[in-house]
């Protein structure tokens, strides 16, 4: 989607104390940025690391050698896992 084309069309509104308002004009204008640029940079910047952060698993060597030695491995189905499987088919239905 082209910049002409991608217009703005949703809003978020909030409620804040004077001093915090301040305080973003003040840090907007030390970057030559309007509040709501400024807000909403500092907003998605905040937003991809707290994402990355419950999205991104990260392994060391030993836990990573360790995970994908258990993916090489066949899979033994034992009773209980079995029956979970039956109920979960029961349960559970796929669209």
């Amino acid at each position: 989607m082209s910049a002409a084309t991608d217009t703005k069309q949703e809003r978020i509104n909030l409620r804040l104390k004077c001093s915090a308002k301040k305080a973003l004009e003040h840090a907007a204008s030390l970057e030559g940025k309007t509040v709501s640029n400024f807000i909403l940079a500092s907003a998605l910047a905040h937003a991809e690391k707290t994402i990355h952060e419950h999205e991104v698993v990260s392994l060391n060597e030993q836990h990573s050698e360790a995970f994908f030695e258990a993916l090489a491995k066949p899979v033994l189905f034992n009773k209980k896992l079995l029956a979970a499987f039956k109920d979960h088919d029961k349960r559970v239905t796929s669209q």
